[in-house]
């Protein structure tokens, strides 16, 4: 199985392709989309849109697990990233590929065993799970290697 995971974001959008299944996963990429900030924000949703569309043609996933919003500082941070996970998750829909959408202590809870962990923790635990020589950089990609081993590896999503 091929799984796309989301760190949704406008400014910094993280993203993760990890192939396997119940014997292990293997990481396929990771990156960032990032977004000047002095583009106008329809703008930016379109750059981000392109770049996931390109991301869903040349990788082809089974499967793209997003996070959903938990937490954010300001109402119009809030709407921003809502904008950009609606535009993210109808392409995926657009491309048929399943959408399944995780909380984030549903994601430290699947990678760690503890809903709360903080984020040393699941750097740590990313590059453990998945056998990298180092914690993937920026954050963001670490964020959306954990998001898709959340939503590839339950098998209530199968």
């Amino acid at each position: 199985m091929r799984v796309l995971g989301i760190d949704p974001g406008y400014g910094r959008c993280g993203f993760g392709v990890i192939d396997g299944g119940h014997s292990g996963w293997d990481v396929v990429t990771h990156g960032v989309i990032t977004t000047p900030a002095e583009l106008p924000h329809p703008n930016r949703l379109s750059e981000i849109a392109g770049d996931i569309e390109q991301i869903l043609d040349t990788y082809q996933p089974d499967r793209m697990v997003i996070e959903e919003l938990f937490f954010a500082k300001s109402t119009t941070t809030a709407l921003k990233v809502a904008e950009a996970r609606g535009v993210i998750i109808a392409l995926a829909a657009k491309k048929g590929v399943e959408v399944v959408e995780v909380k984030p202590n549903e994601v430290k809870l699947a990678l760690t065993g503890y809903g709360k962990a903080d984020k040393r923790q699941m750097q740590e635990m990313v590059k453990t799970v998945f056998n990298l020589k180092d914690v993937p950089k920026p954050d963001d990609a670490a964020d959306a290697l954990a998001v898709a081993f959340c939503g590839g590896g339950r098998a209530e999503y199968r």
